[in-house]
This record gives structure tokens, C-alpha cells and sequence, in this order.
């Protein structure tokens, strides 16, 4: 079988790999592997074949760690879940006070409590999520 050729099914087996593990090593291990399938197809010897593997293999990594580490320290710009609702305003439906509420936050009823123990806040009035605390809304009313 020729070299090239056992390049190429490395490649595609790495590039099967890949897809299952979704990690980007292995596709960039691919990558080398098509590029030395290229090498080795214009009759670079063995060894040769070797080197640019590996050296194709190690630029792959030098250029994709820089990226990788901006991507990994870059703080998310979307808050999702239960995080999204901090900050959003609420519609009370039911009494809210200290042991007992219910508000609609973005179309979603919610059972809520009044930031201040001391407060409450009858229905029909908006309120702000300051947080929530397991499936319990901490609101406040608007002013």
C-alpha cells in the first residue's frame, strides 16, 4: 500500500475521532495527517514524512493555543438560565410577602419573596429580580 494512502486513512480516521470527541487536537492531527499525505505523494521519504507530521502537528498547536486561551479567559457576554432573569421586571399575581407570592417573569410564573423580610407588595405591581434562590424569585418593587 502506498504511503500516502495510509496517510490518508490516518487522517480520516483521526477526522472520525474528532467528531466524536469534539476535541480540536485530533482535528488538527488530521490536518498534518492530509498534509503529509501530500508530501508523501510527491515521493518525500519516510522519515521526511515523519518530520513535516510532526512539524505540521506542532504549528497547528502554536497557532490554535493563543485563540484557545482568549476563548477559555473571555468572560460570556449572554447570561443563560435562571442567571438571565437577574435584573428583569416581574408582574405580581399573588401578594408577595415574606412567606408566600407568585410573579410572571418573562411570560413564567415564579414563587417569590420580598428582598426585605418586612415588605409587601400586593398584586398588579412590577417588581425587579435581584436574584434567584433555588426556584424562588427575590424581588423588589419598583419605584
Amino acid at each position: 500500500m502506498d504511503p500516502w494512502l495510509i496517510w490518508l486513512i490516518i487522517a480520516l480516521v483521526l477526522a472520525i475521532a474528532e467528531i466524536f470527541t469534539l476535541t480540536a487536537a485530533l482535528g488538527m492531527l488530521a490536518v498534518a495527517a492530509v498534509v503529509t499525505a501530500g508530501t508523501a505523494a510527491i515521493g518525500l521519504p519516510v522519515p521526511g514524512q515523519l518530520v513535516v507530521f510532526s512539524v505540521v502537528s506542532a504549528a497547528g498547536v502554536v497557532l490554535a493555543r493563543p485563540w484557545a486561551r482568549r476563548m477559555m479567559l473571555q468572560p460570556r457576554l449572554e447570561r443563560f438560565g435562571v442567571e438571565a432573569l437577574v435584573g428583569a421586571s416581574g408582574y405580581v399575581l399573588r401578594e408577595v410577602n415574606d412567606h408566600d407570592g407568585l410573579v410572571r417573569i418573562r411570560g413564567e410564573d415564579w414563587t417569590a419573596r420580598p428582598y426585605d423580610e418586612s415588605l409587601v407588595i400586593p398584586a398588579g405591581r412590577t417588581v425587579d429580580v435581584l436574584h434567584i434562590d433555588g426556584s424562588t424569585a427575590v424581588v423588589y418593587p419598583r419605584e
